[in-house]
């Protein structure tokens, strides 16, 4: 993690240090990419005079000085005319890395020549390190493949001991990050250091919360697979959908079922469930609570992940019976509640049981679209439920706990796998529970 007591947050000119194959170069460009309206990155000046006059960086190193030499006032001029135009001026790495360098590889000619380099350049604001543990630099070098720019693991931590005297020296404002994880932790880090808001650019207001709802095998993780695979303006523009994300209480379910299942390798009862046709059957109800309260539990960290970001969360699950979706929507929280709408996916009876058949891979039955559930098992709890009681017309408001849902009611007979058939399909769907949505507004 970055070193928060440094005050960083006025910060104008950053240097982003670090060992050889740490990510410097592909981070910095990521962040060029994301914030292209407020930062300008300059690559590393000693690698772009190097690739630019052919030098060997390590054989040649009174000519690289004297390269650097012509190259280092046009680098201060164009950090100045960065900064005059109000950008956040990144720069990779900078010539106290290469003054490390020359102490550790005893390269005379920069060293006599540093001081006159240094007067005339301009002063970061901040130095931020991208920490790597000198094996692992030694590591990711080797799989970069680029020997001219390898750097042994005794000359790294010469230079490292250096570079720390060369920041001493100069009392430099030093903010270190770990490098030594994955990439989005590193980038988040680095963002908060620099004080990087991401401004998101999505214009088209989308629902936030979208419960979908259906009986098992009703399509309602078709639904989800075709608007995952539509691009980002044309799922907010004609389905009312932003970036989503996907809740889904099967896998819940199934990892009781599994624990059944090791229970009774250990020669104990099974405690949720019975197998049945190769799958498994229900035995206590109570899961069904137990489930909400996962759904409940994860859309809470999912919404807290994405909270400053636009997007649509959606949450499938089916209930059956005389009060399953009653019971289920009043058990979830307020907070949950308050941002959602409902689609509901329905087919009858016997179309869910038909393609409960026709879709189950018994080879591949963990699988979110390829999971089955057994005849009797459907007809028990799946029968019958109380969706038409809750939602009587096509589109309206169901009522629960003092809040009311604006929901929409989507036929899903004939089955269709045609883009154009189905594309309409959800898209009226959706327009008539966005209107609604939009109309109660969002209270967050």
């Amino acid at each position: 993690m970055y070193d928060a007591g440094v005050s960083h947050t006025t910060a104008r000119y950053v240097v982003v240090e670090g060992l050889p194959a740490v990510g410097k170069t592909e981070v910095l460009a990521l962040l060029a990419r994301s914030y292209p309206q407020s930062v300008r990155v300059l690559p590393e000046l000693v690698k772009e005079v190097v690739e630019r006059e052919r030098i060997d960086l390590f054989r040649e190193r009174e000519r690289l000085t004297e390269a650097l030499r012509g190259a280092a006032p046009e680098r201060g001029r164009q950090v100045r005319e960065i900064l005059a135009a109000g950008f956040l001026c990144i720069e990779e790495s900078h010539l106290g890395v290469h003054c490390a360098y020359s102490k550790a590889l005893g390269d005379a000619s920069f060293l006599q020549a540093y001081g006159r380099f240094e007067a005339r350049m301009p002063r970061p604001d901040l130095y931020v390190r991208l920490d790597l543990p000198v094996a692992a630099s030694v590591v990711r070098q080797t799989a970069r493949g680029t020997p001219a720019y390898a750097v042994d693991a005794p000359e790294l931590e010469r230079f490292l001991r250096e570079l720390a005297a060369w920041h001493a020296a100069r009392r430099t404002a030093l903010v270190t990050i770990d490098a030594d994880r994955p990439a989005a932790a590193v980038v988040a880090d680095l963002e908060r250091a620099l004080g990087l808001t991401y401004t998101y650019s999505t214009p088209v207001p989308t629902l936030d919360v979208l419960f979908l709802l259906g009986r098992p095998a009703s399509g309602k993780s078709e639904f989800i697979d075709f608007v995952s695979r539509i691009p980002a303006d044309e799922r907010a523009s004609r389905y009312h959908l932003g970036p989503l994300g996907v809740v889904d209480d099967f896998p819940f379910l199934w990892q009781k079922f599994e624990e059944d299942d090791a229970w009774e390798r250990l020669g104990r009862p099974r405690l949720y469930s019975r197998r049945a046709d190769g799958n498994y059957a229900v035995t206590d109800d109570a899961i069904w609570g137990f489930l909400v309260d996962r759904i409940d539990a994860a859309a809470a960290e999912s919404l807290a992940r994405r909270a400053d970001a636009p997007g649509t969360l959606l949450i499938e699950f089916s209930r059956g019976g005389p009060s399953g979706y009653a019971e289920a929507l009043a058990a979830l929280s307020d907070a949950l509640l308050r941002r959602a709408a409902i689609l509901y996916v329905d087919v009858s009876f016997e179309e869910s049981w038909r393609r409960n058949l026709a879709r189950y891979d018994e080879k591949r039955r963990a699988g979110i679209l390829t999971h089955s559930v057994p005849r009797a098992e459907m007809e028990r709890t799946y029968g019958s439920d109380d969706w038409a009681r809750l939602a009587p017309e096509e589109c309206g408001w169901l009522e629960t706990r003092g809040r009311r849902i604006p929901y929409a009611t989507m036929g899903n007979e004939p089955e269709s796998t045609d883009p154009g058939i189905l594309g309409p399909r959800y898209s009226r769907a959706l327009d008539l529970v966005f209107t609604l949505w939009k109309a109660r507004g969002t209270p967050r």
